[in-house]
């Protein structure tokens, strides 16, 4: 047993992150030198209900306290000692979103993620008012949608906030957001950190109700947001445990926490994400030129303007082909004996096949499009493998077409971004795929033609990452979040680059163009197996969060915006 950390723990010394992402509930107790010493998860589902995606508020109750208990249980079980309070805390969860309440504090409509799409109207309408690219994600989207169909819950609406914001408000009673979590909201202007004043009194014209009263207060990272209150403690942790007074930091997005995770927080930097869906963030030296449709413009949990390629589809397609083989490898153990091969060594497998394949992937192309894609105005998707009868159709160029398959997207976005002169110095990956070494770096390398770092604590994901926001609460006024990051959290970490190697660009330039080339597939494929009764509700083929790799704990993710 490790008397330091378990003495930490007896003395309230450690620190608490929970988030909430698309597939697990994670809990992360770190010590004083920000390293993680237990975790606890839970896994959860969403569901389809009356034509929308949603959490329950019981199932976020529930899921929440698992994954504390597992947390608290884990920590007992390796220290000898049950936490009873903790130096600081912090919630972070899947950003975007409508969670609308009323003056009593009531749900009025089911939870409505980021995944849902039906918000096109309002969103278009508000990017032409606003001058600013509105996602269909967005709360500002949802909320005004609600308004031109007329909702009869609307008029009741007295407050909406994100995942993160409802699970803190619980916790401290306190109705504020982190920044980047507020920027998945309605556009931040970095010179305040807080709503843009001018796109605010737009906004409410249209929507005829006070964005600023609605929303929650917004914060930067290190500021006062509340404390464990009795009523949050007992809600946490029902057994009475767990004590009142807990500072918490200000609740943030996964994108927020996926930034801290990898130190990519300052200018010129950015990061990766490849879960269920795939999305890179590059914080930005000056404002774009123009909206972008391609691009989302967020914030650094400390207010930094931030360029988001954000893309619906990842690392599903390539998680199903590993479930095939896996299954290939089990038959094939059951007929002829040998040993058992476990999914991580499925992927490695397959990776190395598809580090010695050709660069372009040998004519073979893929489209990873399990649900529709923004970024490439594709309104609905299917996955299709197609390959030219000269194709050369090996097992390495089938893994890398589905590799590669999985980054064009995000391609397409980040060349929206190299369009506008942005310079990344690097770009940090993070994300279940990255467990297997090697070559998803490199040809991440290819297809952005950036170099890419993996940091050693950059797999601990959002819930480390909010931990690491909730510590530096005490350190927020001697410096700022970028030092504190450089300084006290990663400084001894060790960081592995892959820098672009010249015949992976150019393979990758030319599956990129046979990608975009053969993007009216997607319209076909879905024309040809779309039958009347068909719904989002037929799991596999929606790419809701249920179908990621909860098979796979390799490519979960708490990304999620996401």
């Amino acid at each position: 047993m490790d008397e330091d950390r378990r003495q930490q723990v007896a003395d309230g010394r450690t620190t608490l992150g929970i988030e909430l992402g698309s597939t697990r509930i994670k809990a992360v107790l770190i010590d004083e030198d920000h390293r993680p010493i237990a975790s606890g998860d839970h896994e959860w589902e969403n569901a389809y209900v009356d034509g929308r995606w949603t959490y329950s508020l019981e199932s976020v109750e529930t899921g929440l306290r698992a994954a504390y208990a597992a947390l608290t249980a884990d920590v007992e079980s390796q220290y000898g000692v049950r936490p009873t309070t903790f130096r600081a805390a912090g919630v972070s969860a899947m950003m975007h979103g409508y969670l609308a309440f009323d003056a009593s504090g009531e749900l009025l409509v089911p939870f409505r993620t980021w995944r849902n799409t039906s918000t096109g109207p309002a969103a278009e309408e508000l990017s032409a008012r606003l001058g600013a690219n509105i996602p269909l994600r967005w709360s500002v989207a949802h909320l005004y949608q609600a308004v031109l169909d007329e909702e009869p819950h609307v008029a009741e609406v007295t407050s909406v906030t994100t995942l993160a914001g409802y699970v803190h408000r619980r916790l401290t009673g306190r109705d504020v957001l982190g920044v980047g979590d507020a920027s998945g909201m309605f556009p931040i202007d970095p010179a305040t950190g807080d709503y843009d004043a001018a796109m605010t009194g737009t906004a409410d014209a249209l929507i005829g109700m006070s964005v600023r009263e609605l929303f929650p207060e917004v914060l930067t990272a290190g500021q006062d947001a509340g404390a464990l209150t009795p009523d949050g403690a007992a809600w946490l942790d029902p057994t009475g445990t767990l004590e009142p007074g807990v500072p918490l930091c200000p609740p943030e997005g996964d994108a927020g926490t996926g930034m801290v995770a990898t130190n990519a927080v300052a200018p010129r930097t950015g990061n990766v994400s490849v879960g269920t869906s795939i999305f890179a963030m590059v914080v930005l030296e000056r404002p774009l030129t123009t909206p972008h449709e391609e691009l989302d413009v967020v914030t650094t949990p400390a207010g930094d303007a931030v360029a988001m390629v954000h893309c619906n589809n990842g690392a599903s397609e390539v998680a199903a082909w590993a479930r095939v083989f896996a299954r290939f490898a089990e038959a094939a153990r059951a007929r002829t004996g040998g040993p058992a091969i476990d999914i991580d060594d499925v992927y490695a497998t397959l990776l190395a096949e598809a580090e010695e394949a050709d660069p372009d992937a040998g004519g073979l192309l893929s489209y990873n499009y399990l649900a529709g894609e923004p970024v490439t105005g594709v309104a609905d998707g299917r996955p299709v493998l197609v390959r030219s009868p000269d194709g050369r159709f090996t097992l390495g160029n089938l893994v890398r077409a589905e590799v590669q398959g999985a980054f064009a997207t995000l391609a397409i976005g980040m060349d929206v971004l190299h369009g506008e002169d942005v310079v990344v110095d690097r770009m940090t990956a993070h994300g279940g795929l990255f467990r297997t070494p090697g070559t998803p770096q490199r040809l991440l390398a290819a297809a952005l033609d950036v170099p890419v770092a993996l940091e050693d604590t950059a797999g601990e994901g959002g819930a480390w990452g909010i931990a690491v926001l909730a510590a530096y609460l005490a350190h927020a006024a001697d410096t700022d979040l970028t030092r504190y990051l450089a300084d006290r959290v990663f400084a001894s970490d060790s960081v592995h680059v892959a820098e672009p190697d010249g015949r992976d660009v150019a393979g990758f330039r030319a599956y990129l163009e046979r990608f975009r080339a053969g993007l009216p597939l997607q319209a076909a494929a879905v024309a040809a197996t779309t039958a009347a009764h068909d719904t989002p509700a037929h799991d596999a083929a929606t790419g809701g969060p249920e179908t990621t790799a909860g098979a796979e704990p390799g490519l979960q993710t708490e990304k999620e915006p996401t």
